[in-house]
This record gives structure tokens, sequence and C-alpha cells, in this order.
């Protein structure tokens, strides 16, 4: 219980005037970037990344984290209104949300969307002040061997959890790879893919390879899907949600609120896949599943709730491994480095100010979200009607600026262009840039980790199987690998019986 001093100290970080503004920022700037469709965090964090630099690292960091789950509540009202999903991990509120809305409930799938959210929330923020301590501590015994394997488990789950399709998120992920050893060899001195110039010769800066493919290419795809089109938003009336409907929803809240935080510590987990996860687990444990899509409330507690839940324990991975668990905690990791703050177990020793008054900012936050949301649903429906045409020059124009500002380089805009491009094709093939982005961000950790590991080892590769905790993590990793081939091969054996029969 030695950790519960510097927590309620954070308390104090966090109710300076100057973190509680940012903090407002951070939450409203999120919840406007949820109802915009197809922007979403991860890109706003990376548009952002340049003007952090100037701030003090304690309310940067507050601002983005009240970004990210702030726009988890945006996404949801887009979702309803619209049946648009402003963000990925609001899909699934769409089938039941737009349901609800159609029948003139708009208001009480709305309210009962922000309750799940807060409960969901503050159960992961409750999660992850208990938890991460535990978990920074366990990992002052990692090694190189260690960081090594435990980079290679993140890499391959993004690669295979992604949501482009398993294979494009391998390709994605290798060319994240390939990208990370552009420069110079750290241990040798030699230049690597830098066809001798000298602006790569220290490597590629994250911040152009986040700018252009979650910045510049997100704007360019979602201007072209978007051009001329008009949405008319359902009407909003009743926002508060009656007795009976919060407990019709209390139990997918309870179990959302689960899922959401456990599935959300996994690398390649985070609010989408645990926003599908508890909408399945809802619909499995109804008595009446035919009511999904039609306008259930548990269709739309139980994702709502997950997904918050799910993008507060990310940050467990982050903040005590150094592992970032998706792509916008790639950008977080990326958000720490500019700070001069090396994100892993020795954050919550060496800088106690920003580990807990980033987390007690949550709760701050939380609250925020939750009173904000349903009186400024009217707001946001007027925001939703500001054509993509207006708002993508501006922000071309604010993202050029700033990735010019963090170097003073002309070269960097011309890399964030060029990823911009990639970012563009990307996403009109069907590949996620998540995979790729969180592969750069492991692949030179990895890398250093990987050849520390064999100058201990004298080259002896069983050296990683021959560590406790090493082991045990290439046992968990050759296990994700066989398991597809494992459904694969059970697959086939049902269809060879019915041919043979």
């Amino acid at each position: 219980m030695d950790f519960l001093n510097p927590a309620i100290d954070g308390f104090g970080v966090v109710l300076e005037p100057a973190n509680l503004l940012y903090c407002l920022l951070g939450v409203i700037i999120g919840m406007l970037i949820g109802v915009l469709p197809g922007l979403g965090p991860a890109a706003t964090i990376a548009i952002l990344l340049p003007i952090t630099y100037g701030i003090e690292p304690v309310p940067a960091i507050i601002m983005l984290a009240g970004i990210f789950y702030g726009a988890q509540y945006g996404g949801t009202i887009t979702s309803v209104l619209l049946r648009l999903p402003g963000e990925a991990s609001s899909v699934v509120t769409v089938f039941d949300g737009y349901a609800l809305a159609k029948q003139g409930k708009a208001g009480t799938a709305l309210g009962i969307a922000a309750i799940g959210s807060f409960i969901g929330g503050t159960v992961s923020i409750v999660g992850l002040t208990l938890l991460a301590p535990v978990v920074a501590g366990f990992a002052l015994n990692f090694g190189p061997p260690e960081y090594a394997t435990l980079a290679l488990l993140g890499v391959l789950l993004v690669a295979t959890v992604g949501n482009g399709g398993r294979t494009k998120s391998i390709i994605a992920a290798a060319v994240g790879l390939l990208l990370a050893t552009v420069g110079r060899d750290t241990f040798t001195g030699a230049g690597r893919f830098t066809f001798d110039s000298l602006n790569l010769a220290d490597g590629i800066d994250f911040v152009p390879i986040a700018m252009g493919l979650f910045g510049l290419g997100e704007i360019l795809y979602n201007l072209e899907e978007r051009h001329n089109k008009v949405h008319v938003p359902a009407k909003v009336a009743n926002v508060w949600p009656s007795r009976q409907e919060l407990r019709q929803s209390s139990g997918a809240i309870g179990r959302g609120s689960v899922i959401g935080f456990l599935l959300g510590v996994l690398p390649g987990g985070g609010a989408t896949l645990s926003s599908l996860v508890a909408y399945a687990v809802e619909k499995r444990r109804a008595k009446q599943p035919e009511r999904f899509g039609r306008g259930a409330l548990e269709g739309v507690a139980a994702p709502e709730t997950a997904n918050n839940a799910a993008a507060t324990s990310s940050f467990i991975p982050l903040l005590t491994l150094g592992i970032p668990a998706n792509a916008t905690m790639a950008l977080m990791f990326g958000a720490l480095l500019i700070q001069g703050i090396p994100p892993g177990p020795q954050l919550i020793s060496d800088h106690p100010d920003v580990f807990w008054g980033v987390i007690n900012s949550m709760y701050i936050g939380n609250i925020l979200l939750l009173v904000m949301s349903i009186p400024m649903v009217g707001i946001f429906v007027k925001i939703l009607r500001v054509r993509p045409a207006i708002l993508a020059p501006i922000t071309v124009l604010i993202t050029l600026l700033g990735v010019y500002t963090v170097a003073n380089q002309v070269f960097d805009i011309f890399l964030v262009i060029i990823f911009g491009v990639i970012g563009y094709l990307m996403k009109k093939f069907g590949f996620e840039p998540g995979p790729l982005v969180l592969a750069f961000v492991l692949g030179s950790m990895m890398e250093t980790a990987v050849r520390q590991s064999l100058l201990i080892f004298e080259g002896d590769v069983t050296g990683f199987f021959t560590r406790p905790i090493s082991g045990t993590i290439l046992a968990i990793l050759l296990a994700v690998l066989v398991f597809p081939l494992v459904q694969l091969v059970l697959k086939k054996k049902p269809s060879k019986q019915k041919e043979l029969l």
C-alpha cells in the first residue's frame, strides 16, 4: 500500500488550475473529434504532437489522454443520431443505437451510453490505480531478453488482431519493422537504408510518420469518402433514462466494464475489440437475442461501457512496461519521448507527478464528460453540419506547420506528405496504419534488446527460453502462432467428413 500517498498527492497535481484547464480542454477536443466521423483520437493526437513540445509534461499528457477517452464519448453521438460511427470503437453501437433513435429514443440511448461510459471508465481507472504499481514493480525485474520477447509478442498480437485482415496487418507490421531499421546502426554506426542522405542518418522520426499516416492520410481518405454527403441527425428528447431502463442495462454495464478492462490491456485489443466482444456476450446471454439490432438498450450499454474501460486500461502496459497496446498508445509513447520522459517501470519512481497526475486526471475527466455529454448534444449536432471540405484544408495546414516546428526542417514536411499519401493508399486498399506504427515503435526497442541479449548469452539463442519470464512470454507467443493453425485444421475436418458422407 506504499503507493497510496503518491496516488493521493497526484490529485494535488491534477487540481492545479493549469492542469485542470488542460484536462477540460482535452476532453472537449476528444468529444468534438469523436463527433466528427473519420478523424479519430489517433489522428488528432498525431496532429497535436508538435504543440505538446512547448507545454510542460504533466498538462501535455493529461490533455492527450483526455482526447483519447473523450473521443469514445463523442463517437456515440454520431452512431446513434446518424448511423455513422464517429469512432471505430462505436461501430457496434450503430446497430441498436440508431434503431432506438428511429423509435424516438435517441435521448435514452445517449443517456445510457453516457452513464455506461462513466461507470466503465471509472471502474477501469480504479483497476489502473491498483494494478499499475504492481506491474511496474514486477517489470523492474525485466532485462533485455524480457523486453525483446515482450516487444516481439506485441508486434505479433497487433499484426494478427488488426482490423484490416490478418495478412494485411502482418504486411503493415513488416513495413513498420523495416522503417525502424533506417538510420545508423546503434552498435556499429554503419548506415542502413539512408541512401547517403544526411536527413535519414539519424533514422525516421516518429512524428512525421504518425502525422502523415494518421493525420494527412485520414483527412484525404475521409474527404473522398464523405464528399457531398449530407446527413440529417435524428431528434433528441428525454435524455435521462428511466429507472427501469437503468435496471435493464445494469448487467450489461457491469460485464462491459470487466471485458473492456481486461481486453484493453492486451496488445492489439483496445476499445474496438472490447466493444465487439461485449456486444457478442450480451447477445449470447439474452433470452430474446432477436431484439439485438432492433433497439436493445443492452446493445448500446455494453459496447459503450467496454470501449471506455478499454481506453483507460490500455495505459497500463504503456506506463508500466513502455509497451504501447494500440496505435493511439504508440502516439502517447511518442508524446512522452518528446517530453524527455521514457515510459516504463521507472516512470512511477522517476516521474511520479506524470504517472499519478495522468491517472488521477482520468477521474476528473470522466466526471467532466458525464456532466457535459448529455447537455451539449445539441451543440454537437450543429457541428455535424460543418462540411468536411471546410475543415480539411485548415487541418492539413495545421499538420504541416506543426511538423515543421518540431525540428525546423523542411524535409519533415516532405516526409509527412509522403506518409500521408501512403496512409491514404493503405486505407483505400484495406490496410490499417495501426500495425505499421506500432511495429515501428516496438521495432527499434526489439532490435536493441535482442542484440543486447545475444551479447549476454554469447550468441546462444536458447538463453531466451532458460530465463523464466522471457521463456513464459515465448510460450505465449508460440500459443498465439499455433492457435490459428489449429482452428484451420479443425474447420477442414468437418468439411472433409461431409464430403465422404
